[in-house]
């Protein structure tokens, strides 16, 4: 539920992002109109979906689902029932945000710098460390499915939290924000971001290279010396 709200408290593409996200979805004929795309994508691909599907091929090779959430989000849910030569596919394209696609005359280049959000059971049968219900997976089987996700994948995802189940009355009697309240925040953020970075070729703090962070990120001798 929270993966699929994720888009409601994403502001729109500014212009430059805009037309590479309308180019990309140009090429694989999604566009019902001739319109500039300014929302930002969600991607949510079926487990079963194959390498070439993901990352893009083909005998004209064409952009996959990492393409098409570029600029936004790809959403992986039960990301451990993927196959798992599948999502190791994913690992160079997310630190280069591109996908190199080679066939025997050509080779395509597309960006793919999208958010990865991921959601898993904690093993088979779901109820591992429930208040509620009492697993029923033997230990070799959990391990088995939770070495599905490598640890090189796992790296390159930078926040991992572990969600218990909430129940009924909570739900009801919480008043959370609204995505609009949330959104306000996140385009506040991203507008200091645009500020800090003007003279840069980057948008983003995600976007930060090495000599970029001694630059940007300096820590006081307080917090260094902890």
């Amino acid at each position: 539920m929270l993966a699929q709200r994720l888009n409601t408290i994403m502001p729109n593409l500014n212009f430059d992002e805009a037309i590479e996200t309308t180019k990309i979805n140009s090429i694989v004929g999604k566009l019902s109109r001739e319109k500039i795309i300014f929302t930002r994508p969600f991607r949510s691909p079926h487990y079963t979906i194959t390498p070439q599907a993901l990352v893009g091929g083909g005998s004209n090779p064409k952009p996959g689902e990492i393409s098409l959430a570029h600029n936004g989000t790809l959403f992986l849910d039960e990301i451990a029932e993927f196959d798992k030569k599948t999502l190791e596919l994913l690992r160079e394209p997310l630190e280069s945000k591109n996908v190199t696609i080679n066939r025997l005359n050509q080779s395509l280049t597309y960006p793919c710098n999208f958010m990865l959000v991921a959601a898993m059971n904690p093993c088979p049968c779901g109820y591992y460390g429930s208040e509620y219900k009492k697993c029923t997976c033997k230990p070799t089987d959990i391990k088995k499915y939770l070495n599905k996700i490598s640890g090189p994948l796992l790296d390159r995802i930078d926040i991992q939290v572990e969600v218990q189940r909430v129940g009924f009355d909570k739900l009801k009697n919480d008043v959370p924000e609204t995505s609009e309240q949330i959104r306000t925040r996140v385009e506040k953020a991203i507008d200091i971001q645009a500020n800090r970075y003007k003279n840069e070729k980057i948008l983003y703090n995600s976007e930060l290279e090495a000599k970029q962070c001694e630059k940007y990120c300096i820590l006081d001798e307080e917090i260094y010396c902890r």
